[in-house]
């Protein structure tokens, strides 16, 4: 542990001197993630557990609100997983960009580069548990991790100093790019066991092992298929570069972007076409609002249409519709790691499963006569209802009478050829 603490304050405080050291060291990727990795990427999550379930959020006029042990520990253990995935994700980019700046392709140097400069990330998640600052402090985090980078290329990457400033630059806006769309799906995926392992063969369904191989048609193979096409990607990004006399066309960086969100065609449905898939009316309740936003980042597209439905006595019903457009890859993605579960309570229950291919969640109170329901369509839309009910029977019901499920699946086939 002192070695850890040692070399955490040596990249905070003298980050200059400590790169060319970790840079020559000798590294393995499992050793990376035991003995630093693992530990400092826990410390958000952890903060963010105590802050929900222990000492809870002040609302005002409501006093405090805290969320139940098991519902927060499971949101702890996602966040973790999510944080462990994002440094090897990050480290892909770094090393799938080095040739396009004139630097050394290297994979584990690359994810040293990733786990050393997120320090002042993970470090200031610890400022969730202080009320008001906390926001400040993980912001001042994350830009202290971004000055990270940039003194790390030089040593670990090999970057010239004439190509340091944009390696930086693209490298970040590349990972938040990613991390936004994770982001925005992840909080609309049905399903809120996501990205956890199952028994069964990981990422659901069983695995068969072939000499090594996954079988093509499990999620693992998925997986495997999808680290091919970043790789070819690379590779083109190499050969623009190579052409060009050392600056790669946009439409080569452009498929290797599209490559990590395992884009298909690249565009969402418009606001327009999006949003007439909200009925007028729905379980017999009339629209009081809608609205719809569609937007891109670095050329891929993500939009989504909400709308109210209410009795203006008390019974709601809320509608939404997301469609991944480009970054359709990651919500199939998603899909594949998606865990069947089940947990009741007094008068309640939530539920994630599979029907036909497609992840579906529910969730039902009886207490408050209200509940959820979802599911991905296509692996590419999301779509959901809450609200007031009867019965989670009634939200089903509503949802298949309000939305042609089969109009978006046929958008989402016709996409893909």
């Amino acid at each position: 542990m002192s070695k850890l603490i040692g070399r955490v304050q040596r990249i905070l405080m003298t980050p200059a001197a400590e790169w060319p050291v970790i840079a020559a060291e000798p590294e393995t990727t499992a050793g990376i993630y035991r003995n630093y990795i693992a530990i400092l990427a826990a410390i958000g999550p952890l903060a963010m557990f105590l802050k929900t379930t222990l000492i809870g959020y002040q609302v005002p006029f409501l006093g405090s609100y805290r969320v139940d042990f098991t519902s927060g520990l499971i949101t702890l253990l996602l966040s973790y997983g999510l944080a462990l995935v994002a440094v090897f994700v990050f480290a892909k980019i770094i090393d799938a960009l080095a040739p396009t700046f004139g630097s050394q392709k290297d994979p584990m140097l690359a994810l040293k580069t990733a786990a050393y400069a997120m320090t002042a990330s993970w470090i200031a998640g610890i400022g969730q548990l202080l009320p008001f600052i906390g926001v400040l402090i993980g912001l001042l985090g994350a830009g202290y991790s971004v000055y990270l980078l940039y003194l790390a290329l030089p040593h670990t990457m090999k970057t010239p100093a004439d190509q340091t400033v944009a390696y930086a630059a693209v490298s970040v806006v590349a990972a938040l790019v990613l991390f936004w769309i994770t982001a925005m799906i992840v909080g609309g995926t049905v399903g809120r066991a996501g990205w956890m392992g199952a028994p069964d063969g990981w990422f659901g369904g069983p695995v068969v092992k072939r000499d090594t191989e996954a079988d093509e048609h499990s999620a693992l193979g998925r997986l495997a298929e999808w680290g091919k096409e970043i790789e070819a990607a690379g590779k083109r990004v190499e050969k623009s570069a190579e052409a060009t006399g050392g600056v790669p066309s946009g439409a080569a960086v452009g498929q290797l972007l599209g490559a990590f969100v395992g884009a298909g065609s690249g565009e969402a449905l418009s606001m327009e076409e999006i949003k007439a898939f909200l009925p007028g009316t729905l379980g017999g309740l009339p629209r009081a609002d809608l609205s719809a936003e569609r937007n891109a980042a670095l050329g891929f597209e993500v939009a989504e249409a909400k709308a109210r439905y209410t009795d203006g006595a008390g019974r709601n019903l809320n509608l939404s519709v997301k469609d991944t457009g480009g970054a359709q890859g990651l919500l199939a993605l998603a899909s594949w790691a998606g865990v069947e579960q089940s947990r009741e309570w007094d008068g309640g229950y939530e539920r994630d499963y599979r029907v036909d291919g497609r992840m579906i969640h529910e969730r039902w109170d009886v207490a408050s006569g209200a509940g959820e329901y979802g599911l991905i369509v296509g692996n590419r839309f999301s779509v959901e209802i809450n609200g007031h009910a009867a019965s989670i029977d009634e939200l089903k019901s509503a949802l298949a009478a309000g939305v042609d499920i089969a109009r978006l699946e046929a958008i989402a086939a016709s996409a893909k050829k």
